[in-house]
């Protein structure tokens, strides 16, 4: 079996990803996760975990999965290795935020395991500007006001939806707060906690 990520937009209806699975198990694929990641407007956007018994079926599957009416492919990659359920992923990284000792630490742990989340290209802990650049789709930043910094997240070819800009915010207000506790509830002088950066694959 070979796994592969297909992303999805669907009209929001009862039946539209019932209807998308019986076309997956039409060309011998199996959804083996689901993640919801955006609804509005009368349309949903779903991150779907495929099995297939071979690579040479993709073509067919995309085909099979855009006859269903009102459907379109976003996005098809192959699985990360060893990637696992986001929502565990978001609470196992929540605990390394927690148990951070270190700004150091914590800025290593809130850049590595959001990359990993998210599957983004580049994660980087950086200062804050004084002006907000104007938002880019494939690019994602959320705040750290107590730390005067932001997490900014880059991944080419697919936006972030509202559900996975919702997942970072979280992660981003928890590291606040141990940044807080860390700090004694002031900002640091720069000495420590510059930033972090990660744009490299993870192993």
């Amino acid at each position: 079996m070979e796994r592969f990520v297909v992303r999805v937009e669907l009209p929001d209806r009862p039946g539209a990803l019932g209807l998308v699975a019986s076309r997956v198990g039409a060309v011998r694929g199996e959804i083996v996760g689901i993640d919801i990641l955006e609804r509005a407007a009368g349309r949903a956007v779903d991150e779907l975990v495929v099995d297939l018994p071979d690579s040479s079926l993709l073509e067919l599957l995309v085909a099979e999965v855009t006859a269903v009416d009102g459907v379109e492919v976003d996005d098809v990659r192959r699985a990360p290795a060893g990637r696992r359920d986001p929502r565990l992923d978001a609470l196992e990284t929540a605990v390394h935020l927690t148990e951070a000792t270190s700004i150091d630490t914590l800025l290593e742990s809130l850049a590595t395991s959001a990359r990993r989340t998210l599957d983004a290209d580049t994660a980087v802990v950086e200062p804050e500007l004084p002006a907000r650049p104007a938002p880019e789709e494939d690019v994602a930043r959320v705040p750290l006001p107590s730390a005067g910094r932001a997490l900014v997240l880059r991944r080419t070819g697919r936006r972030f939806r509202s559900r996975e800009l919702a997942r970072l915010s979280a992660l981003a207000r928890i590291a606040d707060l141990r940044w807080r506790e860390l700090s004694g509830g002031a900002a640091t002088d720069g000495r420590h906690g510059a930033g972090y950066e990660v744009d490299r694959p993870l192993t």
